[in-house]
């Protein structure tokens, strides 16, 4: 159903033009939007439900499979051991994602301004994607000064090309048409990349932040595993390897429950960037009229 965005009060420069013209926004229906909540939290409490009557019916061990209410007072009782180590993880994620987009959009923006330079940098971009980061971990443990950049700079490596690669895609996609009416108007090559190019990439960032996300995350435990760190400033990944040779399956559920969590909140938190920034111009973030 379709609603026509409130009038206000046009100036004598509005008239004849698109600002003039009241824009039609489909919204989505009240029941639409309480279903698209119900749906989702109606099967995880289904799931849940499923997994404590097969827990309970079939009698299972808690050091094979612990029941929802045990993986809960785990969470609890753990609390001050889980939350340091879930910091740690954080703080590597979120470094690593900060650094793959200024890292990723810059070395895009450079790429597309020469293609000799993108036929010289993109191959080790490449490179260094289809390389598996647990073979590069060993490495980067001998090179870096300590245990906790190793872990950044694979996390980094991880979540950079997804991010360098949909914006450089962006960068190009703009329409051919448009590049002429700039050339035509003798625009220079840096006004066609800030009021052109740079918008026209947007949902293509968007996409690769998205990705890149969950991406820093999964290498951050990924990286974890393989440098074996323990201790004081370790994250998620030690706690769970520590449960799990310790037999303690219900703190191994809790940790892992603290990765879902956070992998779910980096994409909600994405996804949410991801539409205000394109839900009032972009196809892709507007709902069909028909």
């Amino acid at each position: 159903m379709s609603e026509i965005a409130q009038p206000r009060n046009f100036s004598a420069a509005d008239a004849g033009t698109d600002s003039a013209v009241p824009v039609l926004r489909p919204e989505r229906s009240g029941s639409e939007r309480l279903l698209g909540i119900l749906v989702p939290v109606g099967m995880f409490v289904l799931a849940i439900l499923a997994w404590h009557f097969y827990v309970t019916i079939n009698q299972v061990p808690r050091y094979i499979l612990p029941s929802p209410a045990d993986v809960v007072g785990s969470l609890l009782t753990d609390w001050p051991i889980l939350l340091p180590a879930l910091l740690v993880t954080l703080r590597i994620t979120f470094s690593a994602l900060l650094l793959a987009l200024l890292g990723g959009v810059a070395l895009a923006i450079l790429l597309v301004q020469s293609r000799w330079i993108e036929l010289a940098l993109f191959p080790f971009a490449v490179i260094l994607q289809v390389t598996p980061i647990i073979a590069i971990a060993p490495l980067l443990l001998i090179y870096a000064p300590d245990t906790p950049t190793a872990l950044l700079i694979c996390s980094f490596l991880v979540a950079f090309f997804p991010i360098l690669s949909n914006m450089v895609a962006g960068l190009k996609s703009v329409d051919h048409n448009l590049l002429n009416l700039y050339d035509l108007y003798g625009a220079s090559r840096w006004q066609t990349l800030w009021y052109l190019k740079i918008p026209a990439a947007m949902p293509f960032f968007m996409a690769g932040l998205r990705i890149g996300g969950g991406l820093a995350l999964i290498a951050a435990v990924v990286a974890e595993f393989a440098a074996g760190s323990a201790g004081q400033g370790s994250g998620l990944a030690f706690r769970l390897l520590e449960a799990q040779y310790r037999l303690n399956i219900p703190r191994l559920f809790a940790a892992l429950l603290l990765l879902t969590a956070t992998g779910v909140a980096i994409f909600g938190l994405t996804s949410l960037v991801s539409w205000l920034v394109l839900h009032k111009w972009h196809e892709s973030a507007l709902k069909r009229e028909n």
